[in-house]
């Protein structure tokens, strides 16, 4: 299961994951509350693995102080492996203003670079922040794609990109195939389940319910 940018009714209620097909992972591709992940991991037997979003809104407040959620895996810069799939995460986003979660074109150049040689012997899932350029690019300023996230798709060639930050409002298509590389590029707004099949080192994707 993918979930991004938004708590849905339909996966935040008391009877879930009751109605679903069984899966065995979660990918949250960022702007999902902190209190929204750990309940999923309090919930679910699976392993919940979030990059954060541009808006904070991963963290917990509580008393003067806040910190991150407990029970899930933050892919942030790191490659793990979680179900059998190898994943990269990056979150966050282009610069636009000033705030945290926001990097520049070097710092996203040198911090990809270096998950890329992380990468080195190969990746099944990148998940991200951000969409890469490309069909998913937001038509604003603060929703355009990152050139640096389509140099890691260039190079490293995961079967599976999954990327939040697109909402629904911007009419984008949920799924394309990337031509240079064959990666199927997903955005995860809202929720959906993907079907994973491994095939000849290619995982196959099915989007199997959503908004």
């Amino acid at each position: 299961m993918v979930v991004a940018d938004m708590v849905h009714p339909y996966v935040y209620r008391t009877g879930f994951p009751s109605g679903l097909p069984e899966f065995d992972l979660v990918l949250a591709a960022g702007d999902v509350p902190g209190f929204f992940l750990e309940f999923l991991a309090s919930t679910l037997t699976v392993p919940v693995v979030y990059v954060p979003g541009n808006h904070n809104d991963e963290y917990i407040n509580e008393g003067s102080g806040r910190h991150l959620p407990q029970g899930v895996i933050n892919a942030h810069g790191r490659l793990i492996t979680e179900a059998g799939l190898r994943i990269a995460g990056w979150g966050g986003v282009p610069r636009y203003r000033d705030g945290e979660n926001q990097y520049t074109a070097s710092q996203a150049r040198w911090g990809l670079s270096k998950l890329a040689w992380q990468a080195r012997g190969g990746v099944d899932i990148f998940l991200t922040h951000a969409p890469p350029l490309g069909p998913h690019a937001g038509s604003d300023y603060a929703h355009r794609g990152c050139e640096f996230i389509s140099g890691f798709i260039e190079k490293r060639r995961p079967s599976m990109v999954v990327h939040g930050h697109i909402h629904e409002y911007e009419g984008k298509k949920v799924s394309y195939t990337d031509a240079a590389t064959g990666a199927q590029v997903i955005n995860a707004y809202g929720y959906h389940i993907l079907e994973l099949a491994a095939q000849n080192e290619t995982v196959l994707a099915k989007v199997g319910a959503g908004d």
